[in-house]
């Protein structure tokens, strides 16, 4: 099951980007964003529509790449690997694959995990990990929600052994209004 599929983004990772939003997610992390496609039987079936629709999307000549969001994609690999295999043949590494999972990187490469967790992440580009932790909240976050959340660049990861953070990495400071209002405030004081 697919909760929903929108084109042409720029906020489920860098540039412009198709993302796919599957439906189905055990971790219920507080304030949660998609709270609504939890239930694995929300949206509608995944078809072959839909995947002619994303491949034809994702060749565009603007596109970056893809996303995968949930709901877990982790859980619904039965439709994400296919999925990603399809993108890889079609358009080799000229079109990125982004994911965001609730499981941390040390959860997905523990042993005795299903291997089909495993065969998804070998196709994916950019993994962002972890579950969404509301007291760790920070709207400064590059496309995170929440600080304990990594974005991993795979292939180096795993070629190395060790989690390597995506080398794009540029969180906010601070939040721009913030910094008008000080000078506002210290120049209003100026002028009198």
């Amino acid at each position: 099951m697919v909760a929903d599929y929108k084109r042409f983004l720029m906020t489920d990772g860098e540039g412009i980007r198709c993302s796919l939003y599957v439906s189905g997610c055990p971790f219920y992390c507080e304030g949660c964003y998609n709270s609504s496609i939890w239930d694995f039987q929300a949206g509608h079936e995944y078809n072959d529509r839909l995947e002619a629709q994303i491949l034809e999307d994702v060749g565009q000549s603007f596109v970056q790449g893809i996303t995968f969001l949930g709901g877990e994609p982790m859980l619904n690999t039965g439709i994400l690997i296919p999925l990603a295999r399809k993108i890889r043949e079609r358009y080799g590494h000229t079109k990125d694959i982004w994911c965001w999972t609730g499981y941390t990187w040390e959860e997905l490469m523990r042993e005795g995990e299903s291997p089909d967790k495993r065969e998804l992440l070998e196709l994916v580009d950019i993994l962002v990990d972890g579950r969404y932790i509301k007291d760790l909240h920070d709207s400064l976050l590059q496309f995170r929600g929440s600080s304990n959340q990594r974005i991993i660049d795979v292939p180096k990861s795993l070629e190395s052994g060790e989690i390597v953070i995506w080398p794009k990495l540029h969180d906010q400071l601070r939040v721009i209004p913030e910094i008008y209002g000080k000078d506002r405030a210290a120049g209003e004081g100026d002028a009198s």
